[in-house]
């Protein structure tokens, strides 16, 4: 701890989630960047530091590091009606986010080049309210891109081993995957995979209707099982580093605790409304609870639980990815047709705080899977936990407070919601980016480089 740091800002909580446990602390902020935390009553020397701002954190309220939402589709440019850059990242910094890193895919170019990744950069730089970091695109020709792609910065590449929904970046065959993890392990990068098979869709039903259960039936969990397995296979192979986005079916968690004990480079993500919703109580025609992979049933849910419980999936990320009201087909409520993406940015920590209280989960260990551990796993440096040398990114979180959601508060671009009336429990009631509380009128978000 620094004895004659000269203090920007001091922040006293009686409860901070720190990386080994909750404390009380005086903590403080030089630079954007935490200099110094005094635990237990401690003080700090603050000599130096007479106009320093002062925080107090309420005794009912929770002091912890900014969460890292490490899959974020912000559409900007090119379908920036979907969501732009600036609506995403004040609904990130509303829900206690002050990291996103923002997927390839949806705007227009994607960021499958150097030339796409400049033109996202010179879209965001201006309007972000929080930190920005980008994911590349691994699509069929573009191998001698991902190279210069990981040297410009991007924290990784996404593929798809079935159809986008967007002709701009079509899926990887298996061995075209293969062929890129090669590329990718040559300089320690990752691939980041949406993972359903394209084979075995082929073989499920189409054109599902308004019947929730139709439209689950296109999805089928064996093709998440196979296109898993087809991963698992390419990095033994290569001994690149893998990804699984947005984990939906629970039949794989086997497969996956195996391969990490088998040391392979694996890790696994799953998303808020997988662990809040479950199949059955869906009704037919609510396509705003269409995603991809979908929803699946209430033992699903449990078994996903559970491996986040026993470190078999990593992380929790939202998998923000919105559309227009009319895209979602609301007057049909036609699942086969309505675009797939739920919205959920700035939910995140209620929901999932709400259903974990439920199971006895301990606040520290959700903030864990959303902060430290999506910064792990994408390798967000400086970021995801309240240490000496960090960015001062910061959410101040009333954990007993019960609220009801409602679509049009959201600052999300398009305010239709799966979690519309729902009532959660935990508010964010203020986000600090690097010492500062983050202003909704003035973006003052850096641009991330990964290193």
């Amino acid at each position: 701890m620094s004895n004659d740091a000269n203090f920007d800002l001091i922040i006293h909580a009686e409860r901070a989630l720190l990386p080994d446990g909750t404390d009380s602390v005086k903590i403080g902020v030089a630079d954007g960047r935490i200099a110094a935390i005094a635990r237990g009553g401690q003080d700090l020397d603050t000599a130096a530091s007479a106009g320093a701002t002062i925080i107090e954190v309420g005794a009912d309220q929770v002091l912890m590091p900014g969460l890292v939402d490490s899959h974020v589709h912000v559409n900007d440019p090119g379908r920036a009606e979907w969501e732009g850059f600036a609506s995403a990242t004040r609904a990130a910094a509303a829900g206690g986010v002050t990291t996103i890193v923002d997927m390839p895919l949806n705007s227009l170019p994607p960021t499958v080049s150097v030339a796409a990744l400049d033109a996202k950069r010179e879209v965001a730089g201006p309007k972000a309210f929080v930190d920005v970091g980008f994911w590349g695109g691994a699509i069929p020709g573009n191998t001698a891109d991902l190279r210069p792609l990981h040297e410009a910065g991007v924290y990784g590449f996404k593929c798809f081993l079935e159809d986008s929904g967007v002709e701009e970046f079509p899926p990887l065959e298996p061995d075209e995957m293969a062929a890129d993890m090669a590329e990718i392990a040559a300089f320690d990068g990752m691939l980041i995979v949406h993972a359903e098979d394209h084979a075995v869709m082929a073989e499920a039903p189409k054109n599902s209707g308004p019947k929730f259960a139709d439209f689950l039936a296109t999805r089928p969990r064996e093709a998440e099982n196979v296109a898993i397995a087809r991963v698992i296979d390419a990095a033994r192979a290569t001994g690149a580093r893998a990804h699984i986005l947005h984990l939906s079916s629970a039949d794989s968690l086997d497969q996956i605790a195996a391969a990490k004990a088998e040391g392979i480079k694996l890790t696994v993500e799953t998303c808020p409304h997988y662990l809040v919703f479950t199949a059955e109580e869906i009704p037919d025609g609510a396509t705003t609870h269409k995603c991809c992979p979908p929803i699946r049933e209430e033992s699903n849910r449990e078994a996903l639980w559970q491996g986040l419980i026993d470190g078999t999936i990593d992380c929790i990320v939202s998998d923000h990815s919105p559309s227009t009201a009319e895209l979602k087909l609301l007057d049909t409520g036609d699942f086969g047709a309505a675009w797939g993406g739920i919205s959920s940015l700035q939910l995140g920590l209620s929901l999932v705080w709400t259903e974990a209280a439920k199971r006895g989960i301990d606040l520290a260990e959700v903030v864990r899977w959303m902060s430290a551990a999506p910064a792990a796993v994408a390798r967000v440096a400086n970021k995801g936990a309240i240490a000496e040398g960090n960015d001062a990114d910061f959410a101040v979180f009333a954990p007993d407070e019960e609220w009801t959601v409602h679509a049009t508060d959201l600052y999300h671009r398009n305010q239709i919601s799966a979690y519309d009336s729902r009532a959660v429990r935990g508010r964010v009631v203020q986000t600090l980016l690097r010492g500062a509380p983050v202003d909704f009128e003035t973006p003052t978000g850096h641009l991330l480089t990964a290193r």
